[in-house]
């Protein structure tokens, strides 16, 4: 445990120094101009799937919201608290992105307690949250349950009006995307394949 603090105080000396230092630092800039990213991400908590360093991505690049399973929730004006729906409502309306990545991952637990609710030994929040998906079937495994997730999340962005919109005057693309943690590649689903085909060799 204290090897990964420390290392985690040396990387703020190196964030310092690579962003923050002298008078015409990228920190100062983005503080000065305030932020203008064209791609929002919605993607894991998972401490192996971090946007920001996957895509290599500089600060300010990238507007991120980040949950357990990388889940959307359908649109609801029930007066209660939506955190992921506050910052797809801030990223899209506000800041105006571009581009819209719900990005999933192998080894998923939040898939993984949804597939096996009986092993949670913690459960004030979970499985309600997981429950937003639909599992068509779970003998398929965590991976195929994860990316067939990533469906229910595009259609549950559709139910938002001012998504639906955008897409629609085509101000807003929304990419499915799947990083498989142990090969370190991205899939993304090609909507006239049905089906997830590796980044490199797809424009979406």
């Amino acid at each position: 445990m204290e090897k990964s603090w420390h290392k985690i105080l040396h990387g703020y000396q190196d964030f310092r120094k690579k962003y923050a230092e002298g008078s015409t630092s990228l920190m100062q800039e983005l503080s000065d101009y305030g932020q203008k990213p064209e791609i929002m991400v919605v993607a894991c908590s998972d401490s192996r799937v971090d946007p920001a360093i996957l895509l290599q991505c500089d600060p300010g690049v990238l507007f991120t919201a980040r949950n357990v399973a990388n889940l959307i929730p359908p649109f609801e004006s029930d007066g209660h608290y939506h955190g992921t729906s506050a910052a797809l409502e801030y990223g899209i309306c506000y800041l105006g992105v571009k581009h819209l990545i719900i990005l999933g991952h192998s080894q998923c637990g939040g898939i993984q307690a949804k597939l096996e609710k009986e092993a949670l030994h913690q459960d004030d929040f979970i499985s309600h949250w997981t429950d937003i998906i639909t599992i068509q079937d779970p003998k398929q495994g965590v991976d195929h349950c994860a990316k067939d997730s990533l469906l229910t999340s595009y259609q549950n962005c559709m139910s938002f009006p001012w998504i639906k919109e955008r897409v629609a005057q085509q101000q807003l693309i929304v990419h499915l995307w799947f990083f498989n943690i142990r090969q370190g590649i991205i899939e993304v689903y090609d909507q006239q394949l049905k089906n997830f085909i590796e980044l490199e060799s797809s424009t979406s």
